[in-house]
C-alpha cells in the first residue's frame, strides 16, 4: 500500500484528533442519529482534551457531508484548529473512534480503504467492448470501443442455401478484426492504469478471439470471468482479492526467506524501527491487531521512533513521547516513501506481529 497521500498530513505538528464517524444513510431517522452519534464523539473528543476550535472544525465537516447527502464511514483528521484530511470510506466503521493523541490514528483508514489493486474490466461481443479502467487510486475511466468491421456479424445457419461459405468466413474475419482493435485497446488501458489484473466478460467467442490477440504481458494478468451480466462486479471483486493475495503470499514467503538468511528482512519493533530510523525499510508488514497495547516513543520528525524514551534521548530527541505503535510506525513508513501490507491478526508469524523488507542491510 502506497502511503504518499498521507504526507501531507504529517506536515501538520499535531496534536491531532482522530474521529471515524458513521454516517450512512441508511433510514429516515439517519440525519438525526449521525447528529448524535457526533456529538457523542464530540464529548469524548473534550473529554480527552482536545481544544474546542479542533472540536468545531470537525462538527462544521460532518454537517457539510450531511448536507451532500455523502453515506458511509467519514474518516476525519484535525489539527492546528482545522480539519488536514478527511475521507469518505464505503460501508460502517468496525467501531466508531473519537481519539485525541500526538498522531493521527490512520490505521482504521489503511484497513477500510483496503489494499489498492489497478485493473481494468472488459465486456466484450463481436463488434467491439467496453473498458473500465480503474488506478490505484482509485480513479476511473470508462472506454468504449466501436467495430472496426459491423458485417457480417453472424454466421449464416445451415440452410440458408443463398449464404455462402465466402461469407461465413467474412464473419469470422470481421470477428477477428474486432478482436483485434478490443485487444490493443487493453494493452494500453493496462499500460495507462498500471494494471495488475484484467477481467474479461461477455459472449464466448468474442472472448477467445480477443484472448488470440492479446500481448503475453497482459494475458498473464487476464481472468476469464464468463458471461456474466449483472453480477460482474461480484466477479471483479473475487479476483481482485485473489489477486491480493498471491501478491501477499509471494512478498510473505520473501520476507521468510530473507530473515531465514540474515538478509534483507528484520522482525520485531527493536528490529524494524532501528531500520525506519535509517531508511531502510521497503516493505513493512504489519498485523491489524485494533486492541493491541503496544506503545513506541516518538519525536517531532517521522522518523524519531524507538522502543524507549532514553534511546530517543540517547538520539537527540529531547521530549520524546509514548504514542501507539501502528501510528509510530506508519508515519515514519510514509516518510521514507516505504509500502505497508497490511494483515490479519494472528496471521504473521514475525515477533510482535511486525516485520520488514528492507531496501539495504549495513
Amino acid at each position: 500500500m502506497d502511503l504518499s497521500f498521507l504526507k501531507s498530513l504529517y506536515d501538520s505538528s499535531g496534536p491531532f484528533a482522530s474521529v471515524y464517524l458513521d454516517i450512512r444513510r441508511i433510514t429516515e431517522d439517519a440525519p438525526k442519529a449521525i447528529e448524535l452519534r457526533r456529538k457523542a464523539r464530540q464529548r469524548e473528543l473534550a473529554d480527552q482534551g482536545a481544544p474546542p476550535a479542533m472540536i468545531e472544525a470537525m462538527a462544521r465537516l460532518v454537517d457539510e457531508e450531511n448536507g451532500r447527502r455523502e453515506s458511509g464511514t467519514l474518516a476525519m483528521f484535525a489539527a492546528d484548529g482545522e480539519v488536514v484530511h478527511h475521507e469518505v470510506l464505503q460501508g460502517p466503521p468496525p467501531v466508531e473512534v473519537a481519539l485525541y493523541s500526538r498522531l493521527p490514528h490512520v490505521k482504521p483508514l489503511l484497513v477500510q480503504r483496503g489494499e489498492p489493486m489497478a485493473y481494468v474490466a472488459v465486456t466484450v461481443d463481436r463488434l467491439g467492448g467496453e473498458l473500465t479502467c480503474v488506478s490505484r487510486d482509485g480513479h476511473r475511466r470508462v472506454i468504449g470501443v466501436k467495430p472496426e468491421e459491423d458485417f457480417p456479424v453472424r454466421k449464416t445457419k445451415a440452410g440458408d442455401s443463398f449464404r455462402t461459405d465466402k461469407q461465413q468466413r467474412a464473419a469470422e474475419e470481421v470477428w477477428r478484426i474486432n478482436a483485434k482493435k478490443v485487444a490493443h485497446e487493453i494493452a494500453v488501458a493496462v499500460d495507462d492504469c498500471g494494471a495488475d489484473l484484467v477481467v474479461l466478460a461477455g459472449d464466448i467467442r468474442a472472448r477467445k478471439a480477443v484472448e488470440g490477440e492479446l500481448p503475453e504481458v497482459v494475458l498473464a494478468r487476464l481472468v476469464d470471468a464468463g458471461g456474466v451480466g449483472p453480477s460482474l462486479e461480484d466477479e471483479i471483486a473475487r479476483a481482485v482479492e485473489h489477486k491480493r493475495e498471491e501478491q501477499r503470499a509471494a512478498l510473505l514467503d520473501q520476507f521468510d526467506e530473507q530473515l531465514t538468511k540474515k538478509g534483507r528482512a528484520v522482525e520485531g519493533l527493536a528490529g524494524v524501527t532501528d531500520a525506519l530510523r535509517k531508511g531502510q525499510v521497503a516493505t513493512l508488514f504489519l498485523e491489524d491487531r485494533p486492541d493491541s497495547p503496544a506503545t513506541l516513543w516518538v519525536g517531532p520528525h517521522p522518523t524519531d521512533v524507538g522502543t524507549s524514551a532514553e534511546l530517543l534521548r540517547e538520539l537527540g530527541v529531547a521530549d520524546p513521547v509514548e504514542e501507539r505503535a501502528d501510528a509510530a510506525l506508519i508515519r515514519a513508513l510514509a516518510s521514507t516513501d516505504g509500502e505497508l501490507r497490511l494483515l490479519p491478526a494472528e496471521s504473521f508469524r514475525a515477533e510482535a506481529g511486525v516485520g520488514a523488507l528492507l531496501r539495504y542491510v549495513d
